[in-house]
């Protein structure tokens, strides 16, 4: 069996994201490996098809960044303050392919990823970011239904 030295938490700043805290740090404390925390901003490129100016555009996509750089960094303060290495990471672009793309430059060995529980009508209209993960992920990833996990 492949080490675990990196473990990738995925988290999208919902109710759901503390609710997986446990479960990423028994997790890295079993296999005594990083925490890699990733927030991936949605590219807002596709608005410019309906006049908005691409100053706007790319303006309001800095100030998105900036807000989710200091949430992270919250977010890490709060839940993982006390575990030895916890990386935190923001991208912009597709959320499925920059987490794919992290996992492989970055050495990732297991995801451990929250889904949201949703139903399957939901799903069409929302899409699913775990399913896509685990679709397309060259490590294991191990999923976490918030619903059945009580908060911390």
């Amino acid at each position: 069996m492949k080490e675990i030295k990196k473990v990738l938490f995925p988290v999208d700043f919902s109710e759901v994201s503390p609710k997986i805290v446990p479960w990423a740090l028994t997790i890295a404390k079993k296999f005594n490996a990083e925490i890699h925390l990733l927030f991936v901003v949605r590219r807002m490129e596709y608005f410019t098809g309906i006049y908005v100016s691409q100053v706007s555009i790319a303006d309001f996509e800095d100030e998105v960044l900036k807000g989710a750089e200091k949430k992270i960094v919250e977010f890490a303060d709060k839940y993982f303050s006390g575990y030895p290495v916890c990386k935190s990471n923001v991208i912009v672009g597709d959320a499925v392919e920059e987490i794919i793309r992290y996992i492989k430059s970055g050495g990732i060995d297991m995801v451990l990823i929250g889904t949201h529980g949703r139903n399957p009508i939901e799903r069409i209209f929302f899409g699913s970011v775990a399913r896509g993960v685990i679709k397309k992920s060259p490590v294991p990833v191990m999923t976490v239904n918030p619903n059945l996990v009580s908060e911390i």
